[in-house]
């Protein structure tokens, strides 16, 4: 029997946080839309069963379609009807009192007080949202909750549990082409000793079994590795904790071909150890002068 598609309908009070579910569910491995207009909803699922291309799906469906309260209930219910889909309602709420406050402090609008007090616009959304409220399978009061209490709610709701949405990113790198821009953490190891000095190490690269001994036989590294990889176990928990989807870290020496390769490589091996999902990069271990083209 093949699998139910899963899809979310996200929906609920203007400024409730849609935005901060849309990026949760993105992260979750989910193929999201926003905006989507409920009169589309059919075409879409039609496309999406011919790809067979996903099988997780999220919409986030709200005011900014103009007709969204004539069209919903008609998607809704065309939903229903397909049983290829395991649909839930997600609906994000708020006190009258929080969304004005959102409001304010945002400088925008309600999109129905658009000429008038923003309190009128949130009544008359809440008295248009109730049937769609009470079809939803998720109800979910942010009044209190910070973006990453919301995020964190929202991955124990939906997310698979047996799948760890945090993942870390290793990236081995030459100080000589740069640093990597979206690192959130460099480790600079051009202190230790060089194979590039070594004539037969020379043309070969970190993932090599005689450059990483050399790197890995020195006294330096054996303690450089035991200090970085405390500071690594220790924050890792911290970044996710946070909300954090991923966390880069880059080790770089001079080239990008020998100790930040050899070290990334190790690295990746304790972290994958501990639990996490681990990236690796190298992205300078095959970069020469000629390489390059000129522009």
């Amino acid at each position: 029997m093949a699998k139910k598609l899963e899809l979310v309908i996200i929906t609920g009070m203007s400024g409730a946080g849609k935005t901060v579910a849309i990026q949760s569910f993105e992260d979750m491995g989910y193929y999201c839309i926003d905006n989507m207009p409920p009169s589309l909803v059919p075409t879409f699922i039609q496309l999406t069963q011919n790809a067979q291309k996903f099988d997780k799906l999220a919409l986030v469906m709200d005011l900014r379609s103009q007709t969204f309260f004539d069209e919903i209930y008609e998607s809704l219910a065309y939903v229903d009807d397909k049983t290829a889909f395991e649909t839930k309602i997600l609906f994000l709420d708020a006190t009258d009192e929080e969304l004005v406050s959102r409001y304010k402090e945002s400088r925008r609008s309600h999109p129905l007080a658009k000429n008038g007090l923003t309190i009128d616009g949130i009544e008359r959304e809440r008295k248009f949202l109730e049937r769609i409220k009470l079809r939803s399978s998720s109800i979910i009061n942010t009044t209190d909750k910070t973006p990453r209490e919301l995020r964190q709610k929202l991955m124990e709701t939906f997310g698979d549990r047996d799948k760890e949405p945090f993942r870390v990113e290793l990236v081995s790198f030459g100080f000589k082409n740069g640093m990597p821009i979206d690192a959130d953490m460099v480790m600079d190891v051009r202190f230790l000793p060089n194979p590039y000095y070594d004539k037969n190490l020379r043309p070969l690269r970190g993932t090599d079994e005689a450059v990483y001994d050399f790197v890995m036989g020195q006294t330096e590294t054996e303690e450089f590795y035991t200090r970085f990889m405390d500071l690594v176990e220790y924050t890792l928990p911290g970044y996710r904790r946070e909300g954090k989807s991923s966390l880069t870290i880059a080790i770089g020496c001079t080239g990008g071909h020998h100790r930040s390769v050899a070290l990334t490589e190790r690295a990746s091996k304790q972290i994958e150890a501990l639990g996490y999902n681990v990236n690796i990069t190298h992205r300078d271990i095959n970069y020469t002068k000629e390489s390059k083209v000129n522009s």
